[in-house]
């Protein structure tokens, strides 16, 4: 136990001596605050309301400090839509939610994949109303076996790979992008 607490000073006075705090702003935060807000504007073609929640991932926001060779090579951006939700197998559907989300949000439920571990399967279970009465979500089980599938091809983007949708900019001094639908999931 000592062993490892040891390692670990010493991995982080190596990362304290040799690496600097983040300036606080860089071009690639820049660039990847405004294809956040790029893909926050996007709407889908049928208006109701809906809103995507963009959030910046991978290197360009996990890096707090700048190490001595970069290694950002792509900016990151997953969002998920304000209209849809995510809760673990068996639990019930929300009655309060985030500021953030519609005041219709289809709700599903996550379900393990037993032939491919570390995927799973989202289920249609429950449609939340919003009611400004007594300022709760009221839900609606839906009967049909209905999953989602991966048809977020709304963004406009040079490349598909996996679930990501990189967009690649003209400029070599600006870095690609990438964009990931999701659910968010409350647990």
């Amino acid at each position: 136990m000592a062993i490892k607490r040891v390692d670990s000073e010493i991995v982080t006075q190596f990362l304290l001596n040799t690496c600097r705090l983040r300036p606080r702003l860089t071009k690639h935060a820049v660039q990847a605050a405004v294809f956040c807000a790029q893909v926050a504007m996007e709407r889908p073609d049928d208006d109701v309301g809906e809103e995507r929640v963009p959030l910046i991932t991978g290197s360009v926001a996990e890096f707090y400090i700048e190490p001595i060779l970069p290694c950002v090579g792509d900016i990151d951006v997953m969002y998920h839509h304000s209209t849809q939700l995510a809760i673990p197998r068996g639990h019930p559907p929300p009655t309060q939610l985030p500021a953030e989300f519609h005041t219709y949000v289809q709700v599903y439920t996550i379900i393990n994949s037993h032939l491919l571990p570390g995927y799973v399967y989202l289920k249609l279970r429950y449609l939340l109303t919003y009611c400004h009465e007594d300022e709760k979500y009221n839900y609606v089980e839906y009967d049909d076996k209905i999953y989602a599938t991966d048809s977020d091809n709304e963004l406009n983007a040079e490349i598909r790979h996996g679930p990501a949708a990189r967009t690649v900019c003209n400029d070599p001094s600006m870095l690609s992008m990438d964009s990931v639908p999701c659910v968010r999931c409350l647990s």
